[in-house]
């Protein structure tokens, strides 16, 4: 505890170490820093956020942690810039650093030099370009994202209770939307579910038997990477608690009020809600798509080269490696579980 709480004396990196530049705090680039050797580098941590968020559980609406209690009590300092990568040049090896933050210094943009790069940046919120979707959805991708989903929740509550409310904009705000069946789409429908039967009937027990929660998925069915029996028992359960599923169900357009399905006959309907969730999966940030795009077909191909002799020199190794089996024994698959 001692050590945790007074961290040793830290030497800064000398001018003879090359400069490791690292974009992100997310699971990849903290992984890479905590095992990082940063006393043959000099490391710097680049990212618009100054901690690691635990994403699993971000439907819990949790906070993260800080990102300077890692590189803190590593051998070497690390140097760690709270901003956003928005262009990387391979030619010159330099990135270009936004400072995004509420407030701002006189200085808010800087270019950093690096000898090597590496790019953790993650991913962003795939919207698949649907009108609307951007400006009047919510995301469950960051704590800000939680934190508006709490609020706006807690909103559309206090105004369906409010004085001389009409039925109709009552069932309206408490239509809770969660477009996306994929495992964060599925938790996040079920943990509104158990807060509104748990929580909010204490509080609102006139409000709480109003809310109604529906799943929307594309597909023929929620959880698609999973097993059938995983899929079935989730719909069994969600429709046991009354939850609607609409599958098949493809969003069109989404306005402040409204969002727009079409099923698989090609129908459409227009379904009014209060909370929009939308978890449908993930892309690439636009700094990674600028970066790919400056990259020449000449590199590209000089990579592929590179990795092919790679993987022949491993295959060739393990060759040399290897031992001859002549009996061997069947194989028997134990399937311990999924998680979701």
């Amino acid at each position: 505890i001692y050590n945790e709480q007074h961290p040793f004396e830290q030497p800064s990196p000398g001018d003879d170490k090359k400069t490791l530049v690292i974009l992100g705090t997310g699971w990849g680039a903290t992984s890479l820093l905590k095992s990082l050797k940063t006393e043959n580098y000099n490391v710097i941590v680049v990212s618009p956020k100054n901690y690691f968020l635990f994403t699993p559980l971000l439907p819990s609406c949790t906070v993260g942690t800080p990102i300077r209690y890692i590189t803190r009590h590593k051998k070497a300092a690390v140097q760690v810039l709270e901003g956003e990568c928005t262009y990387i040049d391979p030619v010159s090896r330099t990135i270009t650093v936004e400072d995004n933050s509420e407030i701002r210094g006189n200085v808010t943009s800087a270019t950093i030099p690096f000898d090597y790069l590496v790019v953790a940046v993650g991913a962003e919120n795939q919207t698949f370009g649907i009108p609307g979707v951007a400006e009047h959805a919510c995301f469950l991708k960051e704590i800000w994202d939680a934190k508006k989903i709490r609020g706006r929740l807690m909103d559309c509550i206090e105004t369906a209770a409010f004085a001389g409310q009409t039925e109709d904009e009552i069932q309206r705000l408490l239509h809770m939307v969660v477009v996306g069946g994929g495992p964060t789409g599925v938790e996040y429908a079920a943990e509104l579910h158990d807060f509104i039967t748990e929580d909010l009937a204490v509080w609102y027990p006139d409000i709480a038997g109003k809310v109604k929660i529906t799943l929307v998925e594309a597909l023929p069915n929620v959880l698609p990477s999973f097993s059938k029996q995983l899929i079935e028992y989730t719909e069994s359960t969600f429709k046991e608690n009354k939850i609607n599923i609409l599958t098949k169900t493809k969003v069109k357009g989404v306005d402040q009020k409204h969002i727009v399905v079409e099923d698989a006959n090609g129908q459409t309907t227009e379904i009014p809600y209060g909370l929009l969730v939308w978890a449908t999966g993930n892309t690439s940030r636009a700094v990674v798509r600028k970066l790919m795009a400056a990259l020449p077909n000449e590199q590209k191909q000089r990579q592929g080269k590179y990795l092919a002799s790679v993987f022949n020199k491993l295959a060739k190794n393990e060759e040399q490696k290897g031992v001859k089996v002549t009996d061997l024994k069947p194989f028997h698959y134990s399937h311990y579980g999924s998680l979701a």
